[in-house]
């Protein structure tokens, strides 16, 4: 700490000067206050009252004099993506995720200094994104729930340079998503369709396929999640399935196996004897092929697996289906229909949302109700319709 006295036409006042600490260059930083007695103070007023004012400003210097050494936005984001992937707080999945938000979000606050971030500089970064012409393959915006990735991985920089001591605030948390301003239903397949499907599987496709199918249809499974299943995963006396893990791909690494998607989704689920039954057909198919191979066999209790026995490329059901309706004149709506149509049969068909909720493996049974609120309303009004017919005598109890 430096105390200059300086005389001036308006009298005396004192130069405070601490030193904070360095920047990233390397280059010393300072903080100083100027303090000027009131005119009718005594000299040794001044001295006592100086030396309290220097001492309460050093040590507020110091108290903050973690957060003063400057570093950019990306460097820390690099340095915590890095960090959070070794200790795990991110599993494999989030991490491909994030690093596809660096580019945008480097491009626009990477040169930026964090502590100089403002909630209004990150807010107008997320609207940029829902602008036209930011998603090059579509030609519009990112989607909300695109707009939101984003916002999380700002969000958990800052959380890192909290705990860094380098701000001490989140500016993140009032930052929001440009909402859609008409979603589109989602589209999936009917009873009708989805039965003329089965239909065509039965004739056309080889086992395999069916049994893939017949696990996204019947059970509502992620495709994650069907290409995950394990032999080891039945248990035929119990008539169970258990959802552990999930098959992914990433450019970097391959085909890996993750965790699945929350906590919830790690589930147990019953089998019908139908399923059990398909199991058994497609396990001897496959006991054969295996003998075919012999050592050449890459045995890793997969259920669905390539030639050989590697396990199947994510990628492989997506446009096996897209290949497969085209051929067959049926509409192309994509896996995951299959799971918004199991769901969506089982509500309006009675069965309530906590149940559902848990087959599907959602976190939350509000996820359930946002996503599938189509087929709540028509299962209350059915209801409805039931307890006024009971009570008007045009049904029974």
């Amino acid at each position: 700490m430096n105390i200059t006295e300086r005389k001036g036409k308006k009298g005396i006042s004192y130069n405070i000067r601490v030193f904070v600490g360095t920047d990233v260059d390397g280059k010393k930083k300072f903080k100083t206050i100027t303090w000027k007695p009131k005119e009718d103070m005594t000299k040794r007023q001044i001295e006592k009252e100086l030396q309290k004012i220097a001492v309460h400003f050093e040590e507020e210097c110091l108290k903050d004099g973690k957060t003063t050494k400057k570093i950019k936005f990306q460097t820390l984001a690099d340095e915590w993506l890095d960090l959070a992937l070794q200790t795990g707080e991110l599993n494999i999945s989030t991490f491909e995720r994030m690093k596809l938000c660096c580019e945008r979000i480097y491009n626009a606050i990477g040169n930026t200094y964090i502590d100089e971030l403002t909630y209004r500089a990150i807010q107008n970064f997320i609207v940029s994104l829902s602008k036209d012409g930011v998603n090059q393959r579509t030609g519009k915006g990112l989607s909300e729930k695109t707009q939101k990735h984003y916002i999380t991985f700002i969000s958990d920089v800052f959380n890192y340079a909290i705990k860094c001591e380098f701000v001490k605030e989140n500016p993140c948390k009032n930052v929001k998503a440009v909402r859609e301003k008409c979603k589109t239903s989602k589209d999936f397949y009917s009873i009708e369709e989805t039965r003329q499907f089965i239909e065509l599987l039965e004739k056309k496709a080889t086992l395999q396929y069916n049994l893939l199918f017949h696990m996204l249809i019947f059970y509502g499974l992620r495709r994650g999640e069907v290409l995950g299943l394990e032999w080891k995963d039945f248990d035929f006396s119990n008539k169970t399935m258990s959802i552990l893990r999930t098959s992914k791909y990433s450019k970097s690494i391959g085909i890996y196996t993750d965790s699945t998607k929350t906590e919830e989704s790690t589930r147990i689920l019953a089998i019908s004897d139908d399923t059990i039954s398909f199991l058994n057909r497609y396990k001897s198919e496959q006991d054969k092929m295996k003998a075919i191979y012999g050592n050449c066999w890459i045995d890793n209790d997969r259920l669905f697996v390539s030639e050989g026995g590697s396990p199947l490329h994510p990628n492989v059901p997506y446009n096996w289906l897209k290949r497969f309706c085209n051929s067959n004149g049926i509409t192309f709506k994509g896996l995951h229909s299959f799971r918004h149509a199991m769901a969506t049969t089982a509500i309006t068909n009675g069965a309530d949302i906590k149940t559902v909720s848990a087959v599907l493996g959602h976190s939350q049974t509000s996820t359930t109700l946002n996503i599938y609120s189509h087929a709540v309303k028509q299962a209350n009004a059915r209801a409805i319709n039931i307890v006024a017919d009971i009570i008007n005598g045009k049904g029974t109890n």
